[in-house]
């Protein structure tokens, strides 16, 4: 298959194409290294620099489009520039992609569309999105259900929970593993925003890739989480135990836009995907906890 990447260079998208490559995948990465890391992209895989906020063209079978502005704060101090990211740049690579007649599998977001959920969230229920990030996500939803009625495509969307493994940024919010795991490495001070009771459903990224590739030729929109509850407090004492540490951390000011509760179902994807997440928080923890020992 010939698979195009954006966003390879990055967290999610470097696993993406590891996996592509290790199948025997033609993969192409587009990245514009503005957050992911040129030694990230497999030697194996052709790195083109592009920023997707202008027109682009490709020759794909399937493009992976995991390209994103993904930090809630930057959303909500630059939101022009988040859309520009977000919902242009999708724009861009559904045209990119109709031009190619190639199939899209999207990386949206569950908690940050969903917002504050009673319960575990599903595909159909309300979308109440608490930051600018959350609503241009739903905007690029909008646009790929559009392109798949107006174009009688196959495109794909998978609502990610809160992603975490190896080669995630703790320079970014939603790397919330790697800040607590770094800082623990280094001895110094973890904080928590509020009272760290904050619901999260918190998926290792290997599980994500599996997920990636599963969604292939289903042309729908899939939670991919665990549906398993995880407070923030209790996140933070599962990292200090894989670091060894009996550190505890210091509670500041809670958040704007921070959901109290967000869980997703991830019952279609396993009935309609055969896919599941196997990796239990703790074993994933341990995993990461090793990839930055190195």
């Amino acid at each position: 298959m010939r698979a195009v990447v954006t966003g390879g260079a990055g967290f999610i998208g470097s696993h993406v194409v590891d996996a592509l490559v290790a199948r025997g995948d033609d993969v192409t990465v587009i990245d514009n290294l503005s957050t992911g890391r040129r030694e990230f992209v497999n030697g194996a895989a052709q790195l083109e620099l592009q920023d997707i906020r202008e027109p682009y063209s490709l020759e794909a079978d399937v493009v992976f489009h995991l390209a994103a502005q993904a930090d809630v704060g930057t959303s909500m101090e630059r939101p022009g520039f988040d859309a520009e990211v977000n919902v242009v740049g999708t724009v861009n690579t559904l045209e990119a992609a109709r031009a190619a007649g190639a199939e899209i599998v999207f990386s949206s977001t569950g908690g940050a569309i969903y917002g504050d959920v009673e319960r575990a969230a599903g595909e159909d229920d309300p979308r109440r999105p608490l930051s600018a990030y959350g609503i241009a996500k739903l905007a690029a939803e909008a646009y790929i259900e559009g392109w798949n009625r107006i174009f009688a495509s196959r495109h794909s969307v998978l609502r990610f929970a809160n992603v975490y493994g190896p080669r995630q940024s703790a320079a970014l919010e939603g790397g919330v593993v790697s800040i607590f795991m770094e800082r623990l490495q280094r001895g110094e001070e973890t904080l928590v925003f509020g009272d760290g009771e904050q619901i999260r459903d918190y998926v290792y990224v290997g599980d994500v890739v599996r997920a990636v590739l599963a969604s292939v030729g289903g042309g729908g929109v899939y939670n991919v989480g665990t549906g398993v509850e995880t407070t923030v407090n209790e996140l933070h004492r599962l990292c200090a135990t894989v670091a060894g540490s009996e550190q505890r951390p210091r509670h500041v000011e809670p958040r704007a836009g921070d959901a109290r509760r967000s869980v997703l179902d991830p019952s279609r994807a396993q009935r309609e995907l055969g896919w599941r997440a196997e990796t239990a928080l703790g074993e994933g923890l341990r995993l990461t906890w090793d990839s930055i020992q190195d």
